[in-house]
């Protein structure tokens, strides 16, 4: 029981080190975020006066949640800067060698690195699955809306099984409309067609209260009863079909704006009704906690990197962790790239980044003064 109490019991150090590694993660993004804020409007300040962005909504739709979507999609970068940063302040100021000579051992030295890292993680994970969905759906409408036109309006020739069974096809849609051209709908038993339906247009009911309310006009059904066949047309026709628009009209950074349990309800269905353009829900679904507990991995490399006291102070340390931070994006970029347009597994692509990295913090670990 007295192990468990020293084990759980947060000392004065513990504290100590706790508020420079969270003050300092959170004043490096405060610090670089603002420096991003003020490049991104002088870039973009031409379109915002080409399409007449209010400024209201330029700060309130897009800035108010581009610096929690950008925080959090380059935590790692900050987690980085800031272990290193005050890590190597300490070194500097001998704090860590006084540490160590009172019998701390440098496996004891990270234990309040990896709380810190856990509240880090718990936040990034909280954020990116839960609330900056819900922001992003604001941002990347003001972007298609004041910063580019050419977002997707249309697709063609979707085929996706709304119910077992019951397979439905649309020759073209468009999203302005929310309306389809040249659509079928089969029905099947025993792998034999019992019924279908082919009609000019079908619409969404943009205005029902009802999920799934579809308008379907100039129609015809056929059905198949054996040797017999009856036929029965008509101009209009309400019904409920098991699908909606963003099933089969993906805009991009999509998967951005649904939350966790979102993505992963929409990544079930579609598996369900035989849709393959999945892979980028897929790999944002397995992204955000393979992200989040990527914060663990780069702690460790950075407080083994810079706790041992250099002669050319920290831009040794601070070099290689930059390096290090920018190689671990890279990696997640090219990783979720082959998923997507090499039929990569998801799953292990965007964990490859940490399986590679688990071994070079075990190298620095292994390096870091006893």
């Amino acid at each position: 029981m007295e192990k468990f109490w020293r084990l759980v019991h947060i000392s004065r150090l513990d504290r100590y080190i706790i508020g420079k590694y969270l003050g300092t993660y959170f004043f490096s993004i405060v610090l670089i975020i603002s420096i991003a804020v003020v490049f991104d409007f002088n870039e973009h300040l031409d379109k915002f006066i080409e399409y007449n962005a209010p400024m209201k909504a330029i700060f309130l739709d897009y800035y108010v949640n581009f610096v929690p979507y950008y925080s959090n999609l380059f935590s790692q970068l900050f987690v980085f800067i800031a272990v290193i940063f005050f890590t190597t302040k300490l070194a500097e100021n001998s704090e860590i060698i006084a540490m160590m000579s009172t019998g701390t051992s440098f496996n004891r030295l990270l234990r309040p690195y990896l709380i810190g890292a856990g509240c880090i993680c718990v936040l990034t994970y909280v954020m990116g699955a839960y609330i900056i969905p819900k922001g992003n759906i604001e941002r990347i409408k003001f972007e298609q809306q004041y910063m580019s036109k050419d977002h997707n309006i249309y697709t063609s020739n979707v085929q996706l099984k709304v119910e077992e069974d019951v397979i439905a096809y649309i020759s073209r849609y468009d999203d302005r409309f929310k309306m389809g051209y040249d659509f079928t709908l089969d029905k099947y038993e025993n792998k034999k067609l019992v019924k279908h339906l082919q009609a000019m247009t079908i619409q969404y009911d943009t205005l029902s209260e009802k999920p799934c309310h579809w308008i379907i006009a100039n129609y015809q059904t056929r059905d198949l009863q054996g040797m017999r066949e009856v036929i029965t047309s008509g101009g209009r026709r309400d019904t409920f079909i098991n699908m909606e628009p963003q099933d089969f009209l993906i805009s991009p950074g999509q998967q951005e704006t649904l939350t966790t349990p979102e993505l992963s309800t929409y990544i079930s269905r579609q598996k369900a009704r035989g849709f393959a353009n999945i892979k980028e829900f897929e790999v944002e679904y397995y992204k955000r906690g393979a992200s989040s507990f990527a914060v663990f991995i780069l702690t460790i490399i950075g407080a083994s990197l810079s706790a041992q006291k250099r002669k050319n102070g920290m831009g040794m340390a601070l070099g290689i962790g930059l390096g290090l931070s920018v190689t671990y994006i890279m990696f997640q970029t090219t990783s979720a790239t082959f998923a997507i347009n090499a039929n990569f597994p998801p799953l292990i692509a965007v964990w490859i980044p940490n399986f590679i990295y688990v071994f070079i913090a075990f190298f620095f670990y292994k390096r870091a003064p006893r």
